[in-house]
């Protein structure tokens, strides 16, 4: 399997200790991520993606840019297309490149179900006629309103509440992403968010994906033995990066990185077009890596 660092000494495949680093090798492609630029309505902080109004960090994405990555997934059998950000409606051709994609797979969008969609849900509710399922994934951080628009702003929480029901009565399939807390009841944190749900008329089996603290920078190394102590083949099979690729605009190009949570530093950069990545082995080198590692954190719904 090959590597994106052809020199068997390059530091990149050695920790700090100089042990061999762990890795995953591509499974094939069963989904592709397309991050839609870091721009935001919102901005709050701790934001995982540094996203705001003003960032341009990564590049706000047109249809021209997307519709070659669309149709060339389509051709390696690709499973399903998804797409986060900053906030995707922001992006002017978010309809239509939805609108595009949908003819081919099911999508799914992570949105803050605030603003920049609700704005635009004349023009979202057609595309739950379209020949494949769109579902949205909407940022409800906590169970708590007060702690929610800490981070979002005020009045936030409810607003996204409310796009959820109007997505779930317009035939969309819907789930919610959380922030988990160290040493939290995970089964109590979800529960609690059921009396919002039933306020809102959504069943109270809506699909809850909750995320660890992913700003850490002080994680343990991945080393080969790790991988070969705690993971078998079939676990090393659910990473994000056996399956997936993301795609991202940076400085006016489009690149094809290993996965939705690693585009901040280059050694994830694995080409320009998906053929490129397909064969790419991926280095567990990136600190957010050992969520996968240590919880299998995943942001597919696969």
């Amino acid at each position: 399997m090959p590597s994106r660092h052809h020199r068997t000494d390059h530091p990149w495949l050695k920790t700090s200790s100089g042990e061999p680093r762990g890795f995953i090798d591509p499974n094939g492609l069963r989904e592709v991520w397309f991050h839609t630029g870091t721009i935001c309505n919102l901005s709050c902080p701790g934001c995982y993606e540094h996203s705001s109004p003003s960032s341009r960090r990564l590049g706000m994405v047109q249809f021209t840019d997307l519709k070659p990555f669309v149709d060339e997934a389509v051709a390696r059998g690709v499973e399903q297309f998804s797409f986060t950000g900053g906030e995707p409606f922001v992006v002017r051709d978010m309809v239509r490149i939805l609108d595009y994609a949908l003819d081919f797979r099911p999508c799914l969008v992570l949105t803050n179900g605030t603003r920049p969609l609700r704005a635009r849900l004349k023009d979202v509710f057609p595309l739950a006629r379209k020949s494949h399922p769109l579902s949205f994934r909407v940022s409800l951080d906590f169970p708590d309103i007060g702690k929610h628009d800490a981070l979002r702003g005020k009045g936030m929480f409810q607003f996204s509440l409310e796009t959820l029901g109007e997505l779930h009565r317009t035939g969309f399939q819907v789930s919610v992403a959380r922030r988990r807390e160290t040493g939290e009841e995970t089964a109590a944190t979800d529960a609690a968010y059921l009396p919002f749900f039933e306020s809102a008329g959504l069943p109270a089996s809506t699909p809850i994906v909750s995320f660890p603290d992913l700003g850490n920078t002080k994680t343990p190394e991945i080393t080969e033995t790790c991988m070969t102590t705690y993971h078998s083949p079939q676990t090393c099979a659910r990473f994000m990066c056996a399956f997936s690729r993301m795609v991202v605009k940076q400085q006016g190009k489009m690149r094809v990185y290993a996965c939705t949570l690693v585009d901040d530093q280059p050694q994830y950069d694995l080409g320009g077009t998906l053929a490129e990545s397909a064969d790419v082995r991926v280095m567990l080198g990136h600190p957010r890596c050992f969520t996968c590692f240590a919880g299998g954190t995943s942001c597919s719904e696969l």
